[in-house]
């Protein structure tokens, strides 16, 4: 099953534009949601529906992000979001970033593969020449997909990160498009 509002088209799953009937409280409830917001900074405020609204306004309609939800095929289920953020059209960078919200789909590869179509479509369509991202120390998941997708370690920024009341490192990683493309 495939939505005809696809952006890009996976094997197991596609992206689109998100739509304002996705902010629903299912998706609201992801950014709520203790286990799925935990080495993200998503949670220090309660999310309302205000939020959401004013957040798709200000950001996911802005040609600066490339916000997209992640959808799984079998299902046409809406499990996560994507987005290169921050896109510098000068220095051609942008920033990675994924939360697959439903947990049902946890570990069954959805980040992967929405990862490889977000960042060739960054590298082919938005011409960009590096693509980075950071996170907590903690969260192994997000460090093996970023090793996954062909990432690079590049440092690491000690207690950057304030979460759970502690301090936390945040580790940097970056690709390059030569390294993208072998």
């Amino acid at each position: 099953m495939e939505n005809k509002k696809a952006f890009l088209k996976g094997e197991t799953v596609y992206l689109r534009p998100i739509l304002k009937d996705d902010l629903n409280d299912h998706y609201r409830d992801w950014f709520n949601d203790d286990e799925v917001c935990r080495f993200n900074s998503h949670r220090r405020f309660p999310n309302y529906n205000e939020d959401m609204k004013q957040y798709y306004k200000d950001v996911i309609k802005s040609h600066s992000n490339l916000i997209l939800a992640i959808i799984d095929k079998e299902t046409d289920r809406h499990i996560g979001n994507i987005s290169l953020q921050n896109i510098d059209n000068i220095s051609m960078t942008a920033e990675f970033a994924i939360l697959i919200g439903d947990k049902e789909f946890w570990g069954k590869g959805a980040g992967k593969a929405a990862g490889r179509l977000i960042i060739e479509h960054g590298f082919d369509e938005l011409n960009l020449h590096r693509i980075y991202c950071g996170t907590s120390i903690d969260n192994v998941g997000m460090q093996k997909l970023a090793e996954y997708l062909g990432f690079k370690k590049e440092g690491v920024s000690r207690q950057a990160m304030f979460k759970d009341r502690a301090f936390r490192d945040v580790v940097h990683y970056g690709l390059l498009r030569d390294e993208y493309e072998k």
